[in-house]
């Protein structure tokens, strides 16, 4: 394992931030896998599950089984590691803006478009080598106004070189789930299977520019932008959701971390006897399908569904109960699916999201992702 410290911009003067970077395999080898943890700083169960692949992976590369290269990320997020108000963690919103940490990267197709309108040619790998270049370009050219921004062109930088990038976090209370670009859904269909997932979403745009499709976006885009061309798609990206904020241990980081391991191995970035993948527990829908259960009322919420349950539209999820008039008002699933997420709060106002249920079929637009 090599380590690395890329400085970032600081907070303040003699505030000075750094990413650490580790790196296993050989420089420069392909498949490149980019891995990093906790993006939302407070969501530590990728955190713990990048831990014991550290330890897997070290094990791996003293026996010589890395083929390609692996870079990974522990802690994504050192500025919002360090957020706190009164106690409680803020890692999901940089405090200074109130910007998502997970929001809100460059889209470089554009410009990235003009620089190689007229030089692609028909051979495949000789246009990625050309559009890795255009995007390397282009993300260097961009200025960020802030630390914030600073980072996210840190982090880019080093995933947007990788073919495979994995970017793992958790949700409130849930059960494991991930999302992924549309056309990478084959491609990640072993890996929902290896880590248990209980719901596979997939779009095209989900909205407000997260890592995951800053990442792997520019290929289909471009890809549709100059179709008598031959582009492969030269980043699968995926941000995988280990569970609820709370669930933290050496057991579900071993687990997470052995399914990542199987994954890279059917892959051929570690030599070693490919795995038998289980059989799925979900298969791929649309996060437009996706739904959001809202509080009826204000009040006290006394879930009904557990995270995982299978619901019907109308089913009662939960309770919202008026503390002054003991009123209670049910809420209900909008679609059949899965609840596959819900709020750890138990007290809430009226039109607030409560929970997550994957549907089917697609009847949402816009903006698809929650803030």
């Amino acid at each position: 394992m090599r380590t690395e410290q890329i400085a970032l911009a600081p907070l303040a003067p003699g505030a000075d931030l750094s990413l650490t970077v580790q790196r296993f395999g050989q420089e420069g080898a392909r498949p490149r896998i980019h891995v990093q943890a906790s993006l939302h700083a407070d969501e530590i169960p990728g955190m713990i599950a990048a831990h014991h692949l550290r330890e897997r992976l070290t094990a791996l590369e003293s026996e010589g089984r890395i083929k390609g290269e692996i870079v990974l990320v522990p802690s994504a997020n050192p500025i919002g590691l360090a957020q706190r108000v009164l106690g409680d963690h803020i890692g999901r919103f940089n405090l200074s803006d109130g910007i998502n940490f997970n929001r809100g990267y460059p889209d470089l197709v554009p410009k990235v478009a003009e620089r190689i309108d007229g030089k692609l040619t028909d051979d495949g790998a000789q246009n990625l080598r050309l559009i890795r270049e255009a995007l390397r370009a282009e993300l260097e050219a961009w200025e960020p106004a802030n630390p914030a921004e600073a980072m996210k062109k840190a982090l880019l930088g080093l995933a947007q070189e990788a073919d495979i990038v994995l970017d793992m976090h958790c949700d409130s209370e849930a059960v494991v789930h991930l999302y992924t670009h549309t056309r990478s859904e084959e491609e990640f269909a072993p890996l929902s299977a290896l880590i248990g997932a209980h719901a596979y979403l997939v779009a095209d745009v989900s909205g407000d520019e997260p890592f995951d499709e800053a990442c792997s976006r520019p290929w289909a885009e471009l890809a549709d932008r100059f179709p008598d061309r031959p582009i492969p798609f030269g980043c699968h990206s995926t941000t995988l959701e280990f569970r609820g904020e709370r669930d933290v241990s050496h057991e579900t980081g071993q687990a997470d971390a052995a399914a990542v391991v199987d994954y890279l191995i059917l892959r051929g970035v570690i030599a070693g006897e490919a795995p038998q993948v289980p059989e799925p527990l979900c298969r791929a829908t649309p996060l437009a399908a996706s739904e959001p259960v809202q509080a009826p009322a204000y009040g006290i919420l006394v879930f009904k569904a557990d995270i995982g349950d299978r619901v019907r539209e109308g089913d009662v999820i939960g309770d919202v109960v008026d503390p002054l008039t003991g009123a209670v008002v049910p809420a209900t699933a909008p679609c059949d699916g899965v609840m596959f997420a819900r709020i750890a709060q138990r007290f809430v106002t009226k039109g607030m999201r409560l929970a997550k249920v994957a549907g089917t079929e697609a009847r949402r637009t816009g903006k698809l992702l929650s803030a």
